[in-house]
């Protein structure tokens, strides 16, 4: 169930989404907050580059294996502006992040990027739930994916 501090939390992860899309780069965000509410980390997709392995989910994931404990991490929630790709899904369930809020779905983005004429990616989008178990996932949010929506289409609009 998404509530008041869920949407506050989403609503940073697409101003950092519209800043790796001010620097020329895809827009997803991600931020990570302990049990007690604090923001812990945050980052932006860094692919441009061509290192498209570089997704915040994914640094999260790594980051708080470095910087928390298991139960610490067990607590915690990520918040991002879409869903976890299978990379970082799989990333989130090997160090034991609890909880995924997502603004946009896999799904979403897929026919998103359909409609906008954009090749399917070499990587399958899947649920978060096919491939990590024993996490609680909440999301889509509507009212954010379409904010997520208009930030995909100016990504591509410079591209096409």
């Amino acid at each position: 169930m998404i509530n008041n501090s869920d949407l506050k939390y989403l609503q940073r992860c697409i101003e950092l989404a519209q800043i790796a899309l001010d620097k020329g780069d895809e827009p997803f965000a991600s931020i990570l907050v302990s049990s007690d509410g604090k923001v812990l980390a945050e980052d932006h997709n860094h692919v441009a580059d061509g290192d498209h392995t570089q997704h915040p989910e994914f640094a999260l994931a790594r980051w708080a294996a470095e910087n928390m404990t298991p139960e610490e991490r067990s607590k915690a929630t990520v918040y991002t502006s879409g869903e976890h790709c299978p990379m970082c899904a799989a990333a989130h369930g090997w160090v034991g992040l609890g909880r995924i809020v997502y603004a946009s779905s896999s799904e979403q983005l897929v026919k998103w990027l359909s409609e906008m004429g954009v090749a399917p990616s070499r990587v399958r989008n899947l649920p978060i739930q096919d491939v990590i178990r024993d996490t609680i996932i909440d999301g889509p949010v509507p009212e954010l994916a379409e904010q997520v929506r208009r930030l995909h289409r100016l990504f591509y609009e410079k591209k096409l």
